[in-house]
């Protein structure tokens, strides 16, 4: 997979560069035949999740993770090798691209080196230098950057260049200075030295501008803040640039003189001898001043917050992947209540299917204060309905809520009650997908509906809501949008491939996520089974319209048919394409597809022990990832990685700030993890903050995890909760 880099023939040809997946497989550290082949299959239109899962001899048991990189950084490169063939034209138009200049273009590897190099040819608005230019002052600045050490004086050398656009010499001085200056602030090695150096030494600092108005004390912390360039953590660049933004921080990038002068001293330097000496000093310190370091602030900025809003997207993902993968509370009939003030709270009881029962609204609260005939509404839904669990949307009033729900479990012992997120809860209920599935209701009461379905089925509730709505990170509207929305898609993708779909109760939503499926065929594949009734089996599927063989080859593994009859293998994710390697492992164990699971574990365990693995697949022609993942199917058929982790915490009871005492031990859901710790809802109605120096070294904590913590401080006055690893 050699690259050819190609421009217009007129000035370039095909110069040969390190291959791609060469590249790439340095830059990751990954083993560049794995790399190859993930890039080939990548370009042949395989799906990240297909890949991971079901060509696994191919990438050499490459994960999502890892193909996901790949893919990035191969689009990455493409857009510079684009960006670089734009810059080859555009200087062979000025009749500037030297075979040196075009070396070095070519060989750029980043996108600010290949910026640099073209710096001084890009068009630019009339300059100070532009303006000299025009006036014929470009010999003497050439004299300048030469440093001549002719006879006479800078006037002598300047008095040829007069003219009628250039009165005197101070003017042809100063104009030449002006060019010198620019050359300076341009050459692509002074900027890369005097970022290098700005990047190692430069001091990020903030201050408060007096005028600005911080009520709550929001960037308190920035107020006279200073860090080292390199030491500066990605949440506080990502504070300093919405306090910026807010006009409540000004914020800049020094650079010490001494290293700025290193940088320019590398490629331009003074000469005690040349009349043109203090000329070359002055152009020095104007190119700094006006130019240079201001262009060096903004790359030194540019590059902290893309560092930064990397990390705050990885958190954002790593967090959202948790609050995916919580396990489903499946069986259960659940009440959930959209909490309110003044216009109640809403209430949707649905089945263990999710489908709505009955809904209501309930007045507990200030002003109307109907507490007890809320109460009595509550217990008549539990009885009429058989639920056993409360789901509480943790928005307004959910700490008041709280309170109205411990008090039906008391009076009903079978009833628990959970809070649930819900963020992005009102985005969903005015979409359109939910007017589609919930056309009678009102949009208020789509939202109760919403919540109670997430404490059923997190996965299913979650994906018809924008990843970007759902706040399970830090600066999440700060960050770049395109970036941050194409990582969280590539998480619901992920997760939802992983947990499976059963492609006769999904939704358009959740189908839509499935690998090759898209939100067209997604649509199709529910009219189509609105229309014919339930899939019997996967092959079935293709019968939907636009629904080819390459859909279906990328998709089939992660569609379930649950309780398949004309063929069970069907309920697993097992591949087709695998269907004849799992009927003979199951046959070499003397089973039935149809065999019980204990029959399973009895007869195919044994096969999984590295030795028989790797014979068993020499027989039945098959890899050994695959073979071990099929038998992993047949042992388990069916099952939900999800169950692996622990359930959510129910509650039945209801604790207020006033209950927590310094040293009381308690059991909380992380709700939001952070570079700085991790928020745990201990059921009070403020999450606490376990900050990263209380959690033991190699302890990793992610959303949705069921944690004990213990009380270190509690500051009531500002809702502030201190957390600590229990001792």
């Amino acid at each position: 997979m050699n690259r050819l880099l190609y421009a217009p023939e007129a000035f370039v040809r095909p110069i040969m560069i390190e291959p791609l997946s060469a590249r790439i497989a340095r830059e990751t550290a990954l083993d560049p035949k794995r790399v190859d082949a993930a890039v080939a299959l990548l370009e042949a239109g395989n799906t990240v999740p297909f890949l991971a899962r079901y060509r696994k001899e191919a990438t050499g048991g490459l994960d999502e993770d890892e193909i996901r990189r790949i893919g990035e950084r191969l689009a990455d490169l493409r857009a510079l090798d684009e960006r670089r063939a734009t810059v080859l034209a555009s200087l062979n138009e000025q009749g500037v691209l030297t075979p040196d200049l075009r070396a070095r273009v070519e060989a750029a590897a980043t996108r600010t080196e290949l910026e640099d190099l073209y710096q001084p040819f890009k068009p630019k608005r009339r300059t100070r230098a532009s303006v000299a230019r025009e006036r014929g002052l470009q010999g003497l600045a050439d004299l300048v950057l030469a440093q001549s050490s002719g006879a006479g004086s800078a006037a002598a050398l300047a008095r040829p260049f007069l003219g009628p656009s250039v009165a005197t010499v101070e003017e042809a001085l100063a104009g030449a200075r002006d060019i010198v200056a620019e050359t300076i602030a341009d050459d692509a090695d002074v900027r890369r030295l005097a970022r290098e150096k700005a990047l190692r030494f430069g001091l990020v600092s903030a201050e408060r501008i007096a005028s600005a108005e911080d009520p709550r004390g929001v960037f308190k912390t920035y107020y006279a803040f200073s860090q080292r360039v390199d030491r500066v953590l990605p949440y506080q660049v990502l504070a300093l640039d919405r306090g910026e933004s807010e006009k409540v921080l000004r914020v800049r990038v020094d650079v010490a003189e001494r290293d700025w002068r290193a940088a320019v001293a590398a490629r331009f330097r003074s000469s005690a001898r040349s009349p043109l000496g203090e000329e070359m000093d002055l152009a020095i310190r104007d190119a700094a001043a006006r130019l240079l370091l201001p262009a060096i602030e903004r790359d030194v900025r540019r590059a902290l917050t893309e560092k930064a809003e990397a990390r705050a997207i990885a958190v954002f993902g790593t967090n959202l992947r948790g609050l995916l993968s919580q396990p489903p509370l499946s069986g259960r009939t659940v009440i959930g209540i959209d909490p309110g003030f003044r216009t109640g709270c809403k209430v949707a009881a649905v089945d263990p299917t999710g489908k709505v029962l009955e809904t209501t609204t309930i007045f507990p609260h200030e002003p109307q204060n109907r507490f007890h005939e809320a109460l009595g509404a509550l217990r008549a839904l539990v009885g009429r309905h058989g639920a056993t669990l409360v789901a509480i949307g943790n928005g307004t009033a959910s700490r008041e809520t709280e309170k109205l729900a411990a008090e039906l479990v008391r009076l009903e012992p079978s009833a628990r009650y959970l809070l649930v997120s819900e963020a992005g809860a009102s985005v969903y209920s005015a979409s359109p997908l939910a007017r589609a599935e919930l056309p009678d209701l009102d949009v208020t009461l789509r939202g109760a509906v919403s919540i109670a379905r997430r404490a059923q089925d997190p996965l299913a509730e979650l994906v018809k809501i924008d990843p970007q709505s759902i706040g399970v990170g830090l600066y999440q509207h700060d960050v770049d949008q395109g970036r941050l929305r194409e990582a969280l898609s590539g998480v619901v993708e992920s997760v939802v491939n992983r947990v499976g779909v059963d492609v006769n109760t999904a939704s358009p939503a959740l189908l839509a996520h499935v690998a090759g499926i898209g939100p067209k065929l997604a649509e199709r594949i529910v009219s189509h089974r609105n229309s014919s009734g339930p899939f019997r089996s996967r092959t079935a599927i293709r019968d939907v319209s636009g629904l080819g063989p390459r859909a279906f080859e990328q998709s089939a593994g992660f569609l379930r048919v649950r309780g398949a009859k004309v063929e069970p293998l069907d309920a697993t994710a097992i591949h087709p394409e695998s269907y004849a390697v799992a009927l003979a492992a199951l046959s070499r164990a003397g089973l039935a597809a149809s065999a019980p699971v204990a029959e399973r574990e009895e007869k195919l365990a044994r096969f999984l022990e590295p030795a028989a693995l790797r014979a068993l697949a020499t027989d039945l022609g098959a890899g050994e990832p695959t073979l071990g993942d099929i038998l992993e199917q047949l042992l388990r058929p069916g099952r939900d990685p999800r169950e692996d982790l622990p359930p959510p915490a129910l509650r039945s009871d209801v604790l207020s700030l006033d209950d927590l005492k310094i040293g009381l031990k308690l059991t909380g859901t992380v709700r939001n993890v952070v570079d700085f710790g991790a928020f745990v809802d201990i059921g009070v109605g403020e999450d606490g903050l376990l900050h990263r120096s209380q959690v033991p070294r190699g302890t990793s904590l992610g959303v949705g995890d069921v944690i004990d913590v213990e009380i270190q401080r509690v500051e009531a006055e500002r809702g502030r909760i201190s957390l600590a690893w229990p001792r």
